[in-house]
C-alpha cells in the first residue's frame, strides 16, 4: 500500500531513455532533486529489446520512469511497457511513471498495459516536445533553410522538456499524490508549425520557411531516407491523426503541478539560436 506522506530524497530512480529527449533532463531534474539516478541505456547495458537486461537495472530501484524508444502508440510499446512494469512490480519497484501521448488514441493500450502491472502507476501525457525543433530529424531542415512537415495549418502547445522532467520528478516525490493518475501537460501558448518556424527565423537572422504536405508524401519522404517501410506507414497513419488538431489546446499540468507557468516557447528559441543549434 502506498504512503500519504511524499518520499524522501534518498530514494533512488531508475531513468529509462537516459541518453534521450526526455530522460536526460529527467535524470538532471532527478539529480536537482537529490535523488540517486539509475540512468539507463543501452551504453549502460539496459534494452528494451532485450529482458535479460531488465532485472539487473531494476534490481534494488524504488521507482522509475518509463519512456519508450518507439512511440508510445506501437504494438512493440504495449508488450516491452507491459512485460517491464511487472517485472519491476516483481523485484519491488512499484512506483513507475510513463510518459506518453495527449491525443494519442494508439498510445492506450500501452498505457493501459502499465495500468493492469500491479504498478503504482502514473500517466504523463505530454503535448508535442519544442525540443523537436532543436534536436532529431527536424533540425536538418532547419538548419538549410525549410521545414517540410505534414501538419498543416494546426496549431500546438509546444511544450519544453525540461517541463516533463520536472513534472515527472514530482510525481516521482509526491508520496501517492499522483498515484493512478493520468497527468496531460503542454506549453503556455498555441502555435502552428509555420509561427514556431518563423520564430526560430527570426531569432537566427535567417530565412526559414514552412512546407506543409501531405503525411502520404512525407512518408514517402521517410521511405527515400530508408526508414523501414513499417515504421514509415505506422508514422503516416500517426500524423494523419495527431496532427489533425485535436491537440490544438492548452493543458494546466505543469501550473497544477509544479505551480508555475510552462517554459515560453520563445524562450526555448532564444537560448537554442544563442547555442548556435541551427547554423549549418
Amino acid at each position: 500500500m502506498t504512503q500519504n506522506t511524499a518520499r524522501t530524497p534518498d530514494m533512488t530512480v531508475l531513468v529509462t531513455g537516459a541518453s534521450g529527449r526526455t530522460g536526460s533532463r529527467v535524470v538532471q531534474a532527478a539529480r536537482a532533486a537529490g535523488l540517486t539516478v539509475r540512468a539507463a541505456s543501452r551504453a549502460q547495458g539496459f534494452d528494451w529489446d532485450d529482458r535479460a537486461t531488465w532485472a539487473d537495472t531494476l534490481r534494488g530501484a524504488d521507482a522509475a520512469y518509463l519512456v519508450h524508444p518507439s512511440d508510445v502508440g506501437s504494438p512493440s510499446a504495449v508488450e516491452a511497457v507491459g512485460a517491464l512494469a511487472r517485472e519491476a512490480v516483481a523485484l519491488g519497484v512499484r512506483r513507475l511513471v510513463l510518459l506518453s501521448s495527449r491525443g494519442e488514441e494508439r498510445a492506450r493500450p500501452t498505457e493501459e498495459a502499465l495500468r493492469t502491472s500491479g504498478a503504482d502507476w502514473t500517466i504523463v501525457r505530454s503535448s508535442w516536445f519544442a525540443q523537436n525543433f532543436s534536436e532529431g530529424p527536424l533540425v536538418q531542415g532547419l538548419r538549410h533553410g525549410e521545414l517540410v512537415f505534414p501538419a498543416g495549418e494546426v496549431a500546438e502547445p509546444f511544450i519544453d522538456v525540461r517541463d516533463i522532467a520536472d513534472v515527472v520528478v514530482a510525481a516521482l516525490t509526491a508520496g501517492d499524490r499522483y498515484v493512478g493518475q493520468e497527468l496531460a501537460v503542454s506549453g503556455a501558448r498555441l502555435l502552428t508549425f509555420r509561427a514556431a518556424v518563423a520564430e526560430i527565423a527570426e531569432a537566427t537572422g535567417g530565412k526559414v520557411t514552412y512546407t506543409p504536405v501531405t503525411a502520404r508524401q512525407y512518408g514517402d519522404t521517410l521511405a527515400g531516407f530508408g526508414v523501414p517501410a513499417e515504421e514509415s506507414e505506422f508514422l503516416v497513419e500517426l500524423f494523419e491523426s495527431l496532427l489533425d488538431g485535436r491537440n490544438a489546446y492548452l493543458s494546466d499540468g505543469v501550473q497544477q503541478i509544479l505551480g508555475r507557468a510552462p517554459r515560453e516557447f520563445s524562450d526555448f528559441v532564444r537560448e537554442n539560436a544563442a547555442a548556435g543549434v541551427w547554423k549549418v
